[in-house]
């Protein structure tokens, strides 16, 4: 039987029960090209929440943010399905890098309404997508019509978006959640009558990655900010508050092993659509803690990500069980965000939380 030369292979369907699949080299390098927007971004919201522009910086970072979390979305759960690693596919995922990169380079003229290049990056990352499900399309009899409608929902959205850099101002905000709400809805569409194959174990490890990737982005910004007043008891007492949130948080979320409740695309989807709140969170909180180092007065900025970070983790990944404590824990980190010394306040109940977890499973 001869054998299908390397440079380009027919992109079958991948077996969601095979052993051993973990992220490859190329998802590393797609999720590194992917810190540099986040990291954009945070900045970008750093500064707003540092000049009081408040509604406006968390505006820009939603819209913004979710631009970079369903790209990074869609490359995920495609390539658990139908990850080839030929030449083909390798320069496809290397066009939609490209993409990513024009978006991170267009996030701060987003923030001035300007979204003429965070659209045309988004445009790049979409045209790579959709000629990768085209290809699935043509090599997957069984699971032609989900990938092009996927091909069709994609590339309907790409239109979308582009025609929406005509609207300016008060009209753009309100069409963006209807352009996100047609996005979301694109997967649930295609995959009505046949799921694509992804690897849930695979699905898991690529989440933990990134989450663990824009856990560094905190401690990157705290570094940054350090920086600045190096020897300063405040800031070195910020400092580490801000380590052990980092460290209680990737605690919690590395706790137990998540990838045995992946079995249905029901459950797929409420996971992985759910964690735009887990790792908006994360960017978030980055931006800060970035903001406490500077000044006291914007602490909120620290305990509302904490709180709702743990609250997302509670609902779509934790353990159902003593999931009371993590409620209570989120609405203490609210009120102590109205407290003087509002950090060290925040790193202790985590540390107590995770403390609490331990000896309870213990037991």
């Amino acid at each position: 039987m001869s054998t299908i030369p390397q440079w380009r292979r027919p992109m079958r369907a991948r077996d969601s029960r095979e052993a051993h699949r973990v992220a490859t080299p190329l998802e590393l390098l797609f999720d590194l090209c992917f810190v540099v927007a986040i990291a954009q971004l945070g900045q970008r919201l750093h500064h707003a929440v540092a000049e009081d522009h408040v509604l406006h910086g968390v505006a820009g970072f939603v819209m913004v943010f979710f631009a970079i979390w369903w790209a990074w979305m869609n490359f995920t759960w495609f390539a658990s399905a139908y990850d080839t690693d030929d030449v083909p596919y390798r320069l496809t995922a290397l066009l939609q890098i490209a993409g990513v990169l024009v978006l991170a380079a267009g996030v701060p003229a987003a923030f001035d309404g300007r979204l003429g290049v965070v659209t045309l990056g988004y445009v790049i990352m979409r045209i790579g997508l959709a000629t990768q499900w085209l290809r699935a399309a043509r090599a997957n009899a069984e699971g032609r019509g989900t990938a092009v409608r996927m091909a069709a929902g994609v590339t309907a959205c790409m239109v979308g978006w582009g025609l929406l850099l005509l609207a300016h101002g008060d009209l753009h905000t309100a069409l963006f959640p209807v352009m996100a709400a047609a996005e979301l809805a694109v997967p649930v569409w295609a995959e009505r009558h046949r799921r694509t194959p992804w690897h849930p174990h695979h699905i898991a490890e690529r989440y933990g990655l990134l989450f663990i990737i824009v856990l560094g982005e905190i401690i990157l910004s705290t570094t940054l900010a350090v920086q600045g007043g190096f020897g300063t008891a405040r800031l070195w007492w910020v400092a580490g508050s801000g380590l052990l949130i980092v460290f209680a948080f990737w605690w919690l979320y590395f706790e137990q092993p998540v990838h045995h409740r992946l079995t249905s695309n029901r459950r797929g989807f409420v996971w992985g659509y759910g964690h735009f709140f887990v790792f908006g969170s994360v960017a978030a909180l980055g931006a800060g803690l970035a903001v406490a180092l500077e000044s006291s007065a914007h602490s909120l900025a620290v305990s509302i990500p904490v709180a709702l970070l743990l609250v997302s983790l509670q609902l779509l990944h934790l353990p159902r069980e003593r999931g009371w404590l993590v409620y209570l824990v989120a609405a203490l980190v609210i009120g102590a965000g109205f407290m003087p010394a509002t950090l060290p306040i925040v790193a202790g109940l985590l540390v107590a939380l995770v403390a609490a977890r331990i000896i309870a499973r213990a037991r």
